[in-house]
């Protein structure tokens, strides 16, 4: 994989933000149990890949399936915080 900007947002000597979740993720692979987190600026490491994951988003917990295509992102990119604008019909019109 490339340097892009993602991985070279943090500074080198600091490394990836990886957090312990407090439980076995290869357990979690094998029975679709997913991790609820509230930590949006964790790294996706290659050992999370095949997991679920309910990641916070300030109101709830959206699902997150993480494939092969994720690693080296975080968590919270794959989480919308903010919902789409929609100009709203009047029914009288």
């Amino acid at each position: 994989m490339l340097a892009s900007r993602i991985l070279r947002a943090r500074s080198i000597w600091k490394g990836p933000n990886v957090v312990d979740f407090g439980v076995n993720l290869e357990e979690c692979v094998k029975t679709q149990a997913p991790v609820k987190t509230m930590v949006r600026s964790a790294t996706i490491l290659p050992r999370m890949v095949g997991a679920q994951f309910l990641v916070h988003n300030g109101k709830s917990y959206a699902s997150v399936n993480i494939t092969e295509d994720m690693i080296g992102h975080k968590l919270g990119e794959f989480a919308p915080t903010r919902k789409p604008f929609h100009y709203r019909q009047t029914k009288n019109r």
